[in-house]
Parts: C-alpha cells; structure tokens; sequence
C-alpha cells in the first residue's frame, strides 16, 4: 500500500512537471497560461493512476497467484463516489481456489476421494483471507477446515459437508 501511494504523489509530481513545460514553452511563445494548470495537470495526474490501480489490482495479485491456483468467481461493482465505475463495472473481489490434494487414508476413513485444498479471498486494500477446505470430488460437497486442532479420523466423522452441484467451479479445480 506504501508503494501504491508513492507512486500516486509520483505521477502527481511527473504530470505538474509537465504542465511546467507546456507554461515555460508557451510562455516563450507569447502566450500566457494560467497558473492553476499546474495542479490541474497534477491531480489529473494521481486521479488518473488510481483510475488505473481500480482497474488493474485484480490482475497484479492473479500474476502473484501459482500456476496451481485458479480464480473461481469475481464480484463487480458500481459506487457513487467513483463515477467511472458505471461505465465499466470494477472487480471488488474475487475468490480463487488451489487445486486440492488428497488426504491421506489414515484420516480418511471412506473410500471418497477427499481433497485438501485452500480457498484464498481477495478485495481491494484488505489483507487476503485463507480457508482451509476439504473437497468430496465424488459426491460433490465442501467443508470448511477450523479451529487449530489438526484433522484426525475423529474430527472427520464430525465434520458438516454442504452439497455443491457437480459442475461448480470450486470441484472442477480441486478435483482435476
């Protein structure tokens, strides 16, 4: 976040540095430009990166992601006080999940081919959030993994399962 504001400043500071140029240039020839421009050129400037910031966060972090996790579903949004957002609709957040990896047969009890996996959620200027889950590929269904207790053949049986359909996303990463 520290280098997203220093880089505002620094594109307010590139574009009053090139209103400068066009005062000094018109200046010699002959024609006056008013003194506002400068700010005018600087603000244009830091509103106009972080126009570009709103738009291209969800990009930078997906570069960031490895090649195994994938992005499962994104949230867009309009708000009032960024006019822009209603001619193209920006990314809030968005969810990606990694592909799943089998959990060993000790802990699992059933002949289910169960996946171990991370659901990682992203939004703009908040850190990310990582669950823990576990994946039925068979009978499509999720859990979420809490508590700091390490999974045992114990806590298994007494985990709550939520149905998915077959062809949701999430199933189709963890499951491939």
């Amino acid at each position: 976040m520290i280098y997203e504001f220093i880089a505002t400043i620094t594109a307010g500071f590139g574009m009053a540095g090139i209103a400068m140029i066009i005062r000094h240039l018109t200046k010699f020839a002959g024609i006056s430009t008013p003194k506002w421009l400068i700010p005018i050129f600087a603000a244009i400037g830091m509103l106009g990166f972080q126009i570009h910031q709103e738009y291209n966060w969800q990009q930078q972090q997906i570069d960031r992601l490895p090649e195994q996790v994938k992005v499962v579903k994104t949230v867009e949004g309009q708000v009032w006080y960024r006019p822009w957002s209603y001619l193209k609709p920006q990314v809030i957040r968005f969810m990606a999940v990694e592909t799943g990896k089998p959990l060993s047969p000790d802990i699992n009890p059933t002949t289910e081919d169960i996946r171990g996996s991370n659901i990682y959620l992203f939004e703009r200027r908040m850190s990310t959030k990582i669950i823990p889950q576990l994946v039925n590929c068979q009978q499509p269904a999720i859990t979420s993994l809490t508590g700091s207790t390490p999974l045992t053949t114990a806590n298994f049986q007494q985990l709550q399962w939520q149905l998915l359909a077959a062809d949701d996303e999430i199933v189709q990463v963890v499951c491939q």
